[in-house]
C-alpha cells in the first residue's frame, strides 16, 4: 500500500529526510519510532501530499504522491498532531462535514457517522458542541473524522501525544479494532516505545532523517539478546566529564559474562545472560573499583534498547540534544538581528 524509495527532503541546509526506503503492506499497522525532529512528520507530510520531496519516489495505494495528488488524497485519511475539530459544531456535525467534503450524502453518510460514533463511545455526546468535550473526547472525534470516507490508508501523526495513560490505552484499542475489523492500513508516528511495541506489526526506527533499523518488534528485541542491567550512579559524583561512568565502563569491559556495554549520561547499560545471577558479581566488581552503585534495574530487552543499540543514545537524550541545538540556532538568529 505504501512504497518509498530513496526519499529526501531538504529545507535549505537542513536535511530532514535523508534517503529513506521502506514498504507497508495492505492491512499492516506500521510504526515510525523516533524522537522529535527525527523526520517522522516530514515523511508523513510527503506521503499525504502536503510537502514535495527534494528527491526520491513514493506511492500510496498505487498512486504517485507527486503526479497523482488528487487520487492519493481520495484514498487516505490523515490525523495530524494538533486536534483540528470545529469546536463550534457538534460531534455529529464535524463528521457530517467531513463526509460531504468527500462527496458523501444521505443515508450512507448518516450510517457511517453512526458507526464511527459508536466505535469510539461518542454516540451519547454526538449532539454536544465539541468545545464542551474533554481532551480525550476531542482526540477520539478527530481520529474518526479521518475515517468517514473509508480510506484505504490512514496516517496518524503522534496519535496519543499529550493524552493521559487511560485515554491512550483506549485509543490503542480503537486503532486495533479499526485495523482488524475494517482492514485499514495504518502508518503512525510515535516517540512512545510502549505504543510502538503494543500496536505495530512492524517498526522503523528513524533518527536524524535516516531509518536505522526496521522489523518486527519481537525480532528487533531478540537481536539485542540477554537481559539488560541498568546501573545508575550518585549524581554528586557525575561532575566534569562523568568520570565515574567511564571508570565503571573500564571496570566492566572484558568480563566474560558481559555481552555488551552502553554508556549513557548518568548510567551504564550492561547486557548479559541470566541477569539475576550476574547482578551480585557486577556489584562486587564495581565495589572493588571504588564505585558506589545508586540504582540497579534488571529488564528484558525493549525497543528502548533497540533504539540505543542503533543510535548510540536514548530518545530522551536525542530530544534534549535537538532542543539544545534549536536554542543555539535561535541565539544565532537573534544575534544577527541585533547586529
Amino acid at each position: 500500500m505504501i512504497i518509498v524509495e530513496q526519499l529526501v527532503k531538504q529545507f535549505n541546509s537542513l536535511t530532514a529526510v535523508n534517503g529513506i526506503s521502506f514498504e507497508v503492506g495492505e492491512g499492516e499497522l506500521f510504526g515510525f519510532l523516533g524522537p522529535n525532529g527525527a523526520g517522522k512528520t516530514t515523511t508523513i507530510k510527503i506521503l499525504t501530499t502536503l510537502l514535495k520531496p527534494t528527491s526520491g519516489r513514493a506511492t500510496v495505494a498505487g498512486y504517485d504522491v507527486l503526479k497523482e495528488l488528487g487520487k492519493v488524497r481520495s484514498v487516505i485519511g490523515y490525523v495530524a498532531q494538533d486536534i483540528s475539530v470545529d469546536d463550534k459544531s457538534t460531534g455529529r456535525e464535524n463528521l457530517m462535514l467531513q463526509g460531504r467534503l468527500h462527496h458523501m450524502e444521505g443515508k450512507l453518510l448518516r450510517q457511517r457517522v453512526d458507526e464511527l460514533l459508536e466505535l469510539v463511545d461518542l454516540t451519547r455526546d454526538a449532539k454536544r458542541l465539541a468545545e464542551n468535550y474533554s481532551g480525550g473526547m476531542r482526540k477520539r472525534l478527530d481520529l474518526i473524522a479521518g475515517l468517514v470516507h473509508r480510506p484505504k490508508v490512514l496516517f496518524l501523526d503522534e496519535p496519543t501525544l499529550g493524552l493521559d495513560p487511560q485515554t491512550r490505552a483506549r485509543v490503542w484499542s480503537y486503532l486495533r479494532e479499526l485495523n482488524q475489523k475494517e482492514g485499514i492500513t495504518i502508518l503512525l508516528t510515535t516517540h512512545y516505545m510502549e505504543e510502538a511495541d503494543e500496536l505495530c506489526h512492524r517498526v522503523a526506527i528513524i533518527d536524524q532523517g535516516e531509518i536505522k533499523t526496521l522489523g518486527f518488534p519481537k525480532v528487533l528485541k531478540d537481536e539485542i539478546g540477554g537481559d539488560c542491567i541498568n546501573i545508575g550512579f550518585s549524581e554528586e559524583r557525575l561532575i566534569g566529564e562523568n568520570a565515574l561512568v567511564e571508570t565503571a565502563f573500564q571496570a566492566l569491559q572484558g568480563q566474560p559474562y558481559i555481552q555488551r556495554i552502553e554508556t549513557l549520561a548518568d548510567s551504564v547499560a550492561v547486557y548479559v545472560e541470566r541477569g539475576e545471577e550476574v547482578m551480585p558479581r557486577i556489584i562486587e566488581l564495581l565495589r572493588e573499583n571504588g564505585i558506589a552503585v545508586k540504582t540497579m534495574a534488571l529488564s528484558r530487552p525493549s525497543l528502548q534498547d533497540v533504539f540505543l543499540k542503533h543510535t548510540g543514545s536514548t530518545i530522551r537524550d536525542r530530544e534534549a540534544s535537538a532542543a539544545e541545538q534549536f536554542r543555539e540556532h535561535l541565539k544565532k538568529i537573534m544575534g544577527k538581528g541585533r547586529r
